[in-house]
């Protein structure tokens, strides 16, 4: 039997019916969603998130099964491990999903728990601030910009975009607390 997290007249509404699937509660109201059909026994959750930074790909991963695959954006200066703020840098190493903010400046948002405490102590060495509020989010909900701008290029101040879709899907498939790698 298929549950159904539909858009009805530009409101994303979640059937209290949806199992499987974490946060559908807090989904907000946004138009320009695309209506999806799940079937809640053959999504099984994340139990770990991958970044491959090189490749602008974003994968949910349940054991060593590739659930989902996803293009991101990176920051605008994506090289390197971020050091500290305003370097416009995506943090690289191991880190949890934490806080989720439905009501961002982006469509939907899951914080990254960058920095960790060697971010912190590395910073600090250096007399920087480590930066953070780190997340994987959607599109901005204001666009400065034409859509094919976020599309082809890393736009981010260090943050992982995907598409509003994309992030939909990210924010059902992973609970909180899972385990996020941010590779180079």
């Amino acid at each position: 039997m298929k549950h159904i997290l539909a858009v009805v007249a530009g409101i994303f509404a979640a059937t209290p019916a949806i199992t499987g699937v974490a946060h559908a509660d807090a989904l907000p109201k946004f138009e320009h969603v695309v209506a999806r059909t799940y079937e809640p026994q053959s999504m099984p959750m994340a139990d770990r998130v991958i970044v491959r930074k090189g490749e602008r790909r974003l994968y949910l991963m349940r054991g060593d099964r590739i659930l989902r695959s996803y293009n991101i954006r990176l920051g605008l200066n994506p090289v390197g491990h971020k050091e500290r703020s305003g370097d416009f840098r995506t943090p690289e190493g191991t880190y949890r999903l934490t806080r989720r903010n439905p009501n961002s400046e982006y469509f939907l948002s899951i914080q990254v728990s960058y920095p960790n405490e060697e971010d912190k102590r590395r910073a600090r060495a250096n007399g920087w601030d480590a930066g953070g509020a780190i997340m994987i989010h959607g599109l901005p909900n204001q666009p400065r910009h034409p859509p094919e701008y976020y599309e082809k290029r890393d736009w981010t101040d260090g943050c992982i975009a995907v598409s509003n879709s994309d992030m939909v899907e990210i924010w059902l498939l992973t609970p909180d607390n899972v385990p996020i790698e941010i590779h180079p």
